[in-house]
């Protein structure tokens, strides 16, 4: 049993986190690889579940079923959506929705039948967001919208902007992580770093290029910083 489960998708996320706990153990469970360890003297347990919505929900429901753990904390890039985001900034999942999900009449966009029409984060969660203090980092609260695409041009970007005016973000598992954690009642938050805005430039390959040199870094810490809040 762990306090904290963090789960991202990819393994520069991973190294990253991995990079900050003390006490590392790895465990397998099934073909899962779970690392145990402590950030800021809470217990943690770490897994990378894999790009997509089909890995983040598999990836979360083997960290409750394996750790129990009191809060399950997501964290990657995504994709900005909105004109007030730059390349670095930090959005804090308030909502999350899936953008590539229609159940038909009586259900609106994005929603799975039977299922909230959005996930909302936790709300102390969200609390530790305002009040983390990392000089020059920018964070941002609202919309995350997920689908099992990696959007690069602005067409598809202008129809979710449309059909969700709010949302600030695009990614690909943190409405299915919010999904699990909803049906499992965990409390969970999605903190995702903007890696390129394709909606706003024409020139977003070399936005996302650049940022992998040192922008995860700056997520990292923020999400350190939660942790050792909880």
């Amino acid at each position: 049993m762990s306090e904290i489960a963090l789960v991202v998708a990819m393994s520069k996320e991973a190294e990253l986190l991995k990079s900050l706990m003390s006490e590392v153990l790895e465990k397998k469970h099934g073909s899962q690889v779970f690392i145990e360890g402590k950030i800021g003297g809470k217990d943690v347990v770490l897994m990378q579940c894999g790009i997509g919505k089909v890995n983040a929900a598999c990836g979360v429901l083997e960290l409750i079923k394996n750790y129990q753990p009191k809060f399950v904390l997501n964290s990657g890039c995504a994709g900005g959506i909105d004109n007030s985001l730059r390349v670095g900034d930090i959005v804090a999942g308030s909502e999350t929705v899936y953008h590539d999900v229609w159940c038909g009449e009586g259900n609106l966009w994005g929603q799975v039948q039977g299922l909230p029409p959005r996930f909302a984060a936790d709300a102390h969660l969200l609390s530790l967001v305002d009040e983390v203090g990392l000089a020059e980092q920018r964070i941002c609260q609202g919309l995350i919208c997920s689908g099992d695409k990696f959007i690069t041009q602005k067409e598809p970007l202008l129809e979710i902007k449309k059909q969700f005016p709010d949302a600030l973000a695009v990614d690909m598992e943190s409405a299915a992580a919010a999904q699990v954690c909803f049906l499992y009642h965990i409390p969970f938050l999605s903190l995702r770093i903007i890696s390129d805005t394709p909606a706003n430039t024409d020139d977003h390959s070399a936005q996302y290029a650049d940022f992998w040199q040192k922008a995860p870094q700056k997520s990292v810490a923020v999400l350190a910083e939660i942790i050792k809040k909880l």
